[in-house]
């Protein structure tokens, strides 16, 4: 697999992004990760906290040059981006990964005894460009930090949206999902079958925007057992799988927590 330019060294001379046609905050360049500095950014992140509007005035732009934009959270308990025990040097490329097999492995990890994997659920057409509904959902993190403390934007050279975690070599869910990259093969699928696009990230938490969520309970079920096996802690913590489904219905965002 070829890899792609990185455009984020350019910025160490240049801040501002002016020679990539970007007009950047000052902002962060990360190169920490838990097995010490890597040999290139992973990502840069905005100084200042994210504010209604920043994700489609400075992430659309950047997102053509192969810099995806995504939410981090510098307010996390596990303290930002520096203290996530990133791993790229250990996270394979999403490509390379089944993303049936992968839930079809890991329902079997997580289901009941005897319950038999159900296949994945059928796709939705996009009421809405799901890059819209990303920065809607961006823009109400943004707006309301119940779920979020410090959301700060952040650019990932990434091939597409589903790849940033596997990028930079997140370890969120690493006591249910060694390799990242497994999921982001996961959320591949899930971005061509539900418009899904990854806009935040915390310590040990994920949000993606969802351009096409479930419209029925049927659809709402089958999508369940997908979360079952992705994220078992959210099906935990719910009263039922049957009430985590209604939750589904309609709903533009999906928030998983590894805890």
């Amino acid at each position: 697999m070829a890899t792609l330019p990185n455009p984020l060294p350019k910025l160490a001379s240049d801040p501002s992004g002016r020679s990539l046609g970007l007009q950047l905050p000052p902002g962060v360049l990360l190169d920490t990760t838990d097995e010490g500095p890597w040999h290139e950014p992973l990502l840069w992140y905005a100084g200042r906290a994210a504010s209604p509007g920043n994700w489609t005035a400075l992430g659309a732009p950047a997102a053509r040059l192969g810099l995806i934009p995504v939410l981090v959270d510098l307010g996390d308990r596990h303290g930002g981006p520096e203290e996530w025990e990133l791993l790229p040097g250990e996270t394979s490329y999403p490509g390379d990964h089944d993303a049936e097999e992968v839930l079809a492995q890991l329902w079997e990890e997580c289901a009941d005894e005897g319950e038999q994997w159900p296949g994945p659920a059928g796709g939705r057409t996009p009421s809405v460009d799901p890059d819209v509904r990303a920065a809607e959902v961006a823009d109400a993190l943004a707006d309301d930090r119940a779920a979020f403390a410090r959301p700060h934007l952040a650019l990932v050279p990434a091939r597409r949206s589903a790849d940033v975690p596997a990028a930079i070599g997140w370890t969120g869910p690493l006591n249910h999902e060694s390799d990242v990259a497994r999921l982001c093969a996961v959320l591949r699928s899930w971005e061509d079958r539900f418009g899904v696009r990854v806009v935040a990230l915390g310590f040990d938490r994920l949000v993606v925007s969802v351009a096409a969520p479930p419209a029925t309970p049927a659809e709402a079920e089958a999508i369940t057992a997908e979360h079952l096996a992705f994220c078992p802690e959210n099906i935990d913590h719910a009263e039922s799988p049957q009430a985590y489904a209604r939750q589904l219905l309609g709903a533009r965002s999906w928030h998983f927590w590894w805890g």
